[in-house]
């Protein structure tokens, strides 16, 4: 079963993972949303209980009038307003220095990169982001990200009733539905308000995040970060700057790869199941004035993992395919801006240190994208991957080496990251025309087969003539 309320991979199951590292918390286990106990999840917050209630009597006022608004399975307009709530009531924008030099570092960057890639810039412009503005430039890609899974928990409770009583609590129903977009959109909005404040650039958690085209970079998080290190923060940003332009790069020359990532999260979903025999238990002996009394219990009841998704085997090859492919991206990332920024930055084996280990102690913002969507990308797996890349690299060269994100049956799978060395003689023994364009490869075979077909054509003629001639 899954620990998170979007319903992806069992923190348990990561060999990793630290004993006494309880940053699942109470809140793990919720399946709707609800944030219990605020920031430090430490048990009921009557605060967030009103906030919530107060918009559940907005919400059902409106129910049942006409032309009355549908949430859908995620409020978005309740996590957006919560997201910014938790920034506190003024977010200082960015200075027109704090712009220029971002602009400066980017550039620098993208110069590096021409040599350590076969890849072209990606980004047609370099911006400087407050908190607040990657809340709104980010939320079209959580909605992909998020909408399939809600969907599907939604779905499921709908799908279970016969059609007789769907039709009878048919109002019912709606109103469930607008809750369930409610409770998710509060669990949005906290999740995203906390990764706002931690986040360094757009593509900080290993997915294009902000819009096609636009590297983006946080100058207020990034001073944050670099005040507890001993490399200057000019330095620091030109990494981090480096680290954006590769991504944009992959992102931008490799037209698939957007959505192959957010396609697995789709196939996941798709396959979440829910144990209703042990919620129909749960509730015969629920009592709802005890709730009323005491709204300790329901999360008490929540933490007890009734209401949790099932894992099927379905899923669990979904999200094996998801973390390798996001282990292959932060790898290939590492290893290019490892050769770009060369000796140019002395400190730059310390900062990919710093980074490795800030995602492999699953910080705030990687907790919080598990939360959201349920993945923690395990460290085993980024750094295998990075030392695919980096053999690739050695010993085939760029061309082939980003050749490989030709297509996707192209790369790797997660047993090559385990053992590398089958995957790297592959492509060495492979000829010159293995990483070829694949859409050139099938035209190829497309004109043989058409030759092959037009000559049997006129052996069949030449037959056909022969006969005649012997009449």
């Amino acid at each position: 079963m899954s620990d998170f309320p979007f319903g992806f991979s069992n923190r348990d199951d990561d060999p990793e993972r630290k004993p006494g590292d309880e940053s699942s918390g109470s809140d793990a286990n919720n399946p709707f949303g609800f944030a219990m106990g605020g920031p430090g999840g430490g048990g009921f917050d009557p605060s967030q209980l009103g906030q919530m209630l107060s918009q559940l009597g907005a919400m059902f006022s409106s129910m049942g009038q006409p032309g009355a608004a549908q949430a859908g399975p995620v409020n978005y307009d309740i996590a957006k307003r919560l997201a910014r709530q938790q920034l506190g009531a003024s977010v200082t924008p960015v200075s027109a220095g704090a712009q220029k030099a971002v602009t400066d570092a980017s550039h620098l960057a993208e110069l590096w990169l021409d040599a350590a890639t076969t890849f072209p810039a990606g980004a047609n412009k370099t911006v400087a982001w407050t908190a607040n503005d990657w809340i709104e430039e980010t939320l079209p890609t959580w909605k992909r990200l998020c909408d399939p899974v809600a969907e599907q928990v939604s779905g499921m409770w709908t799908a279970t009733l016969p059609a007789e009583a769907r039709e009878f609590a048919g109002p019912m129903m709606g109103m469930l539905g607008q809750m369930g977009g409610l409770a998710f959109g509060s669990q949005l909005g906290q999740a995203l308000g906390q990764l706002a404040k931690e986040v360094l650039t757009s593509t900080d958690i290993g997915l294009p995040l902000g819009p096609a085209g636009t590297a983006a970079l946080l100058p207020t998080a990034i001073s944050e970060f670099s005040a507890g290190l001993e490399q200057p923060e000019s330095e620091i940003l030109v990494y981090l700057s480096a680290r954006e332009a590769a991504h944009q790069r992959l992102f931008a020359h490799v037209p698939w790869l957007r959505q192959q990532v957010l396609g697995a999260v789709e196939d996941y979903a798709r396959g979440i199941k829910m144990d209703f025999s042990a919620i129909e238990q749960a509730a015969a002996g629920l009592d709802p004035m005890t709730l009323a009394q005491d709204p300790s219990k329901l999360e008490e009841l929540l933490s007890q993992g009734t209401f949790e998704p099932q894992t099927t085997p379905e899923q669990k090859a979904a999200l094996e395919r998801l973390e390798t492919l996001l282990a292959l991206i932060e790898g290939w990332v590492e290893t290019v801006v490892s050769d770009a920024v060369g000796d140019r930055l002395p400190g730059a084996s310390a900062l990919a240190e710093t980074l490795r280990r800030r995602r492999a102690t699953g910080g705030p913002a990687e907790q919080t994208f598990a939360t959201l969507v349920g993945l923690e990308l395990r460290p085993r797996k980024v750094r295998e991957a990075a030392a695919l890349w980096r053999r690739l690299t050695d010993d085939t060269g760029l061309e082939k080496r980003d050749g490989v994100w030709a297509h996707p049956d192209l790369l790797p799978d997660s047993s090559d990251l385990d053992s590398p060395a089958g995957f790297i003689d592959s492509v060495l023994g492979g000829g010159s025309t293995v990483f070829d364009d694949p859409l050139a490869q099938l035209a190829e075979t497309e004109a043989r087969e058409r030759a092959e077909k037009e000559a049997r054509g006129g052996d069949a003629e030449a037959g056909t003539s022969d006969g005649e001639d012997t009449k």
